[in-house]
């Protein structure tokens, strides 16, 4: 079952809201969100915003298009603890959008978007599934991938 994106709302003025849920056994001996789940529900926010559209992955790589890429370099800053499981989401945008490449920004928030836990942005490269080799990103992905674009950042718009 696909969970539909939230929309933009409150301090969330580009990108998207994507829920995710935090479980009990994501937390560590601290009652802290583990640090590795960060990224994990980074990136099941990203993997749901595409599914959305159709996009998916079956075991099939030649058949996968757009989703078989690779990861070039992803960042993380943790900067407020989660101390429950529970509601939260995902904020994703775009950064980058390049031929073959593409940065997304993400935050670790409350459901509602108000309150950031952590923050980063990966870098995604589209690969040939045979040669292993960059290839260009889809014209349906480009144009998904666009509108996730973020606005130029100027001043108090700088995060």
């Amino acid at each position: 079952m696909s969970v539909e994106p939230l929309q933009a709302a409150g301090p969330v003025t580009y990108g998207q809201l994507v829920p995710v849920t935090v479980h009990f056994d994501d937390l560590d001996a601290l009652g802290m969100l583990h640090n590795s789940r960060y990224p994990l529900l980074a990136e099941r926010a990203w993997a749901e915003y595409w599914h959305g559209f159709g996009f998916g992955f079956d075991g099939d790589w030649a058949a996968a298009g757009d989703m078989c890429n690779v990861i070039k370099e992803m960042k993380v800053s943790y900067e407020r603890p989660v101390t429950s499981a529970g509601r939260y989401a995902v904020h994703l945008w775009v950064e980058r959008l390049g031929r073959t490449g593409l940065t997304y920004g993400f935050r670790l928030c409350s459901a509602d978007g108000a309150e950031t836990h952590a923050r980063g942005h990966r870098v995604l490269v589209r690969v040939d599934p045979q040669a292993l080799r960059p290839t260009p990103w889809s014209d349906r992905a480009r144009a998904i991938a666009a509108d996730l674009l973020r606005p130029e950042q100027t001043g108090a718009d700088a995060a």
